[in-house]
């Protein structure tokens, strides 16, 4: 049980014994598949394909063995569709135009273009339009945006919570058995049960639905933030009721055996600023983020999870008076989020998750010293009295050296003392 009480003292700003580590913990703090392949060539593991779990952004899954050897102290339980709206089961062998072979459900089912640009489908169904487009020679999949006609003087809030329902005996049942097994491994749980994430612009495409209705076009979602707030707070509120009675019957099934909750992915910042203003934030989402968040404080002990990449001091205070426990991925290379200036005025706020080492630059294109460096100077700063998870600044991306994924790893546990 030390990986679930490392990780449980980091969450209540109680200092570890080390710095907890998570990869794949979650579908913002893994790893591509050509870099989880490198890793277990690298490691000299038993040779085989490695699994695509999230087609999306082609996350690689990390296998027990290497997970040892990375230290993972988390795990991850989300449901069972990917992105794409079909399960991972019965695995078959696929190519990248890499050459890589990889492992991918049966329903993943690809077209490809005179051009070589590959096709996927919501549900792996092929006689409907695609819903993502790996372009020839990529490693990953783009949402295909699929707008249908609409009526600016009749919209339908339903329209946009179609996928948002009622949980399932079906899906309750994969909770409940997914999580008491993996209670059993001793590592602390991560839980992405859907659901409530409001706007979050991955989804807005709908990339798992066959035909879409309401506002799926991304530009235009966020021009409805400005004109159409009462549009969007009716499916906020509507979503927002149909979680809480998801979350009532999840706790029942499973009670406090998580320890993390995953509720939401919705980005608000770029690499220079925010993408609304704090009187949006406060006006707009933050009515129900404290719903959601005061209902899971109120009744579990499970800690509340908000990913959100870019510049973000300015929404700092107000994301902490929604009730997020954990900001990731703590992008420290965007405007104004100098790790020393967050760690001081937030970290015994909240816990940083993630921040371990910019992705963008430093981890693509930099020295393995270069990342050792920047590692261990991250750590020092962000671990003191515990409220720190070791992860880097979000997924580490495609064909990342594998010396540098190692410099990683290798860095993390010369501060933790592990070798």
């Amino acid at each position: 049980m030390e990986s679930k009480k490392r990780l449980q003292d980091a969450l209540n700003h109680r200092q570890p014994d080390r710095v907890p580590i998570d990869f794949d913990g979650t579908p913002v703090t893994g790893m591509h598949v050509t870099c989880v392949a490198a890793l277990r060539d690298y490691y000299g593991l038993e040779k085989r394909p490695v699994k695509v779990y999230e087609p999306y952004q082609m996350l690689g899954l990390i296998e027990d063995d290497l997970k040892e050897i990375i230290g993972v102290d988390t795990i991850q339980i989300s449901g069972r569709n990917t992105m794409f709206g079909f399960p991972n089961e019965d695995w078959k062998e696929w190519r990248l135009d890499s050459g890589l072979e990889v492992l991918v459900s049966r329903h993943f089912n690809i077209t490809e273009d005179e051009q070589g640009n590959k096709y996927i489908y919501p549900g792996g169904d092929t006689t409907v339009p695609p819903s993502g487009k790996m372009p020839k020679g990529g490693y990953y999949f783009d949402a295909i945006i699929r707008q249908e006609e609409f009526d600016e003087d009749n919209l339908n809030p339903e329209d946009n919570l179609e996928e948002f329902n009622p949980i399932s005996d079906e899906d309750l049942l994969y909770f409940k058995t997914s999580i008491e097994n993996a209670a059993k491994t001793g590592k602390g749980i991560v839980a992405n049960f859907g659901g409530t994430a409001l706007g979050d612009i991955a989804l807005v495409p709908a990339p798992g639905l066959k035909h879409p209705k309401g506002i799926r076009d991304v530009e235009e979602w966020y021009v409805s933030t400005v004109t159409r707030k009462d549009y969007l707070h009716a499916i906020f509120e509507k979503q927002t009721d149909i979680a809480l009675e998801n979350l009532k019957k999840l706790h029942r099934a499973v009670g406090d055996l998580v320890d993390v909750i995953y509720v939401c992915g919705t980005d608000f910042g770029t690499q220079h600023s925010t993408f609304c203003s704090p009187e949006t934030f406060r006006e707009l989402y933050m009515p129900y983020y404290k719903k959601i968040n005061n209902w899971i404080h109120a009744n579990t002990s499970w800690k509340t999870f908000k990913h959100s990449c870019g510049a973000i001091l300015p929404l700092m205070d107000l994301l902490i008076e929604a009730g997020f426990d954990i900001i990731n991925p703590v992008q420290c290379s965007a405007a104004g989020m100098e790790p020393e200036i967050l760690k001081e005025r937030f970290g015994d706020k909240v816990t940083f998750w993630g921040g371990g080492v910019d992705t963008q630059r430093v981890l693509p294109f930099g020295t393995p010293g270069e990342v050792r460096e920047q590692v261990l100077r991250r750590c020092e700063i962000f671990s003191g009295n515990g409220g720190y998870v070791f992860n880097a600044i979000h997924n580490v991306q495609a064909n990342t050296p594998v010396e540098n994924i190692v410099a990683m790893i290798d860095a993390i546990h010369e501060f933790n003392g592990m070798k």
